[in-house]
């Protein structure tokens, strides 16, 4: 997919024509379309716009180099994320949410288990997102989920659904998506932050998506996707993994809901008190 360059972006209604859906090269098209946010030409409402792939995946790999919106980016949320619908739907998610200029942006991740959320983890990135092309890759597996950062392991959310702790089904297939939105009401600083349209249009830059993923292709497909997931390896971190994760977690993490008491009173969730690595 490596000639593949795509622009999302959400400008002010009314503004100049933009004409942001620019794609370079042809290969990802196959994999990838629009799937939000295409009316007029440059996407000119402020709600957003956004991409999905065209398969759905039970398990695996799914991965994108994005650069971030530059400069004053408070209030807008751009993501890339694995998901199936519907209203118990299952969700694993990258989301960057924008900050003023100077200030950074936010990685945040969070996982759906039947629609319910609740699951965030935040940290700082040790680098400008907004200034180069960052692979962002989730794995999933029937064991584990794994977010990566330029292959960098930053958390791990397992499966103990044997002991009644949420997870995402394991028949249910999800596809890849990635888009930008209007968040102001609570992305920034908790929404004291708004955005300043006199920035747009914000532009988020993706290229080089990926899919090592097993195809859905119907009921058959979850015992074949199921084996192969039990036969790769990719999601085990092995030393080095878990040394670099502990690592970013102690130099970028910013917050954890399993180390938010006042949030549950000390009633945390299962999983807080389970090894996730």
């Amino acid at each position: 997919m490596a000639g593949f360059e795509f622009a999302i972006a959400m400008a002010i209604v009314f503004a100049a024509a933009l004409n942001a859906n620019v794609i370079e090269g042809r290969s990802t098209l196959k994999s990838m379309h629009l799937s939000w946010g295409t009316q007029r030409s440059g996407f000119l409402q402020p709600a957003g716009s956004g991409i999905q792939s065209k398969d759905q995946f039970l398990f695996g790999t799914v991965e994108m180099q994005i650069k971030l919106v530059p400069g004053d980016s408070a209030g807008t949320v751009t993501s890339f994320y694995l998901s199936s619908l519907g209203a118990k739907h299952n969700e694993v998610d990258f989301e960057f949410l924008g900050n003023v200029t100077g200030q950074p942006t936010i990685i945040h991740t969070n996982i759906y288990t039947q629609g319910a959320a609740g699951r965030e983890v935040q940290f700082y990135p040790w680098f400008d997102p907004s200034e180069d092309y960052h692979n962002y890759t989730i794995h999933w597996s029937p064991s584990r989920i794994v977010w990566f950062v330029d292959n960098i392991p930053i958390r791990v959310y397992r499966n103990y659904l044997d002991e009644g702790i949420p997870y995402p089904d394991l028949d249910q297939p999800m596809r890849a998506y990635s888009s930008i939105w209007n968040a102001d009401s609570w992305a920034t600083r908790g929404g004291l932050d708004r955005i300043n349209w006199s920035k747009a249009p914000f532009i988020a830059k993706l290229r080089k998506f990926r899919a090592r993923a097993c195809k859905f292709e119907g009921n058959t497909s979850v015992g074949q996707c199921t084996a192969a997931a039990a036969a790769s390896t990719t999601s085990e971190l092995g030393l080095e993994g878990q040394s670099q994760m502990e690592l970013i977690r102690y130099k970028s993490l910013i917050y954890d809901y399993c180390e938010d008491y006042d949030r549950y009173k000390g009633l945390f969730p299962g999983e807080c008190f389970k090894p996730q690595y």
